[in-house]
């Protein structure tokens, strides 16, 4: 697995840090597909950026389709795609196991595939591209503790069921938070990497755990929607950590109603993508799996952060 330096100053820095290799300087005309989970999500919006800053620098035809969240419709679009003769298709996909069928189907004329910051299972892509999702839910897990002074009731908000960055960050978290036996999961609950689900999660777990520590959100969106519901409560009463580093999750850190929130690189994560699958398209050799470090941010360094 190799890993890719952490990059804050945004995608232009990113690519120099990854070096962009001279064959790939240009890359005229090649068209490349790309299909996003959800561009309702603040997070992929950025990934969406970087991928559209990497075709523009290397003169690449991006066609970006959003999945709306449906599976079904990523499967059409992914069909699409391949039926249009693309020379690679992105998949940020909405389920990872699901889509085996259309990345066979592409691989059988010869068309790459790059799974982008979820992993697609049950088929062979060129290359999956994803942050460090493990060592990101371990750290959360470790900064909930420190928060609430390695004891107290907890909840948990996953994201999406089938999804690589639920399962790996969910992981993480109890990987990390298993040197802290005075910490209680009470309760764990699915909201869909939705905000308003968040809201909807938090207000019902609050009802059933009204003495609550802490909560760990599997994305920022969430988090949000649990510091909604917890009103007053955030931040003071109950220390709550996200997943992502969007704008709105840098802000609420510095407001303090987040204690703290696992950063990604989305928009490096985009730039990659497309870099790699021109790489790809030619025939060049890219790296089977590469992790994309993640970086906590909290009060005392959010200054650091981006938030546009």
């Amino acid at each position: 697995m190799r890993s890719l330096a952490f990059v804050i100053a945004g995608v232009v820095l990113g690519a120099a840090a990854c070096g962009v290799p001279a064959s790939s300087d240009s890359a005229e005309g090649l068209s490349i597909g790309l299909s996003v989970s959800t561009m309702s999500n603040p997070y992929f919006v950025q990934f969406r950026d970087g991928a559209e800053a990497a075709a523009q620098r290397f003169g690449v035809k991006l066609s970006v389709a959003d999945a709306q969240n449906d599976a079904s419709r990523q499967a059409t679009q992914i069909h699409d795609f391949t039926s249009r003769k693309v020379k690679a298709v992105i998949i940020n996909p909405v389920d990872s196991n699901t889509l085996a069928t259309e990345v066979r189907a592409a691989n059988l004329v010869g068309i790459p595939v790059i799974a982008a910051d979820r992993a697609i299972n049950h088929a062979s892509v060129a290359e999956t591209l994803t942050s460090d999702n493990l060592a990101g839910g371990k750290l959360g897990a470790q900064e909930l503790a420190k928060q609430i002074g390695g004891k107290g009731d907890v909840v948990v908000l996953r994201g999406t069921a089938g999804t690589s960055a639920s399962r790996e960050r969910s992981k993480g978290f109890a990987d990390g938070l298993a040197a802290y036996p005075k910490i209680k999961v009470v309760a764990t609950q699915q909201a869909d990497f939705d905000r308003a689900k968040g809201v909807t999660a938090m207000t019902g777990l609050i009802r059933s755990h009204p003495d609550l520590d802490g909560v760990f959100a599997e994305n920022d969106e969430m988090a949000l929607g649990a510091i909604q519901a917890l009103g007053p409560k955030a931040g003071h009463h109950v220390k709550v950590v996200g997943f992502d580093g969007t704008p709105d999750g840098i802000k609420a850190v510095r407001a303090g109603s987040m204690a703290a929130t696992v950063t990604q690189q989305p928009r490096l994560i985009g730039w990659q993508a497309v870099q790699d699958a021109i790489k790809a398209a030619r025939g060049q050799t890219v790296a089977k799996s590469v992790a994309v470090p993640v970086k906590l941010a909290t009060k005392e360094n959010a200054n650091e952060f981006w938030t546009f």
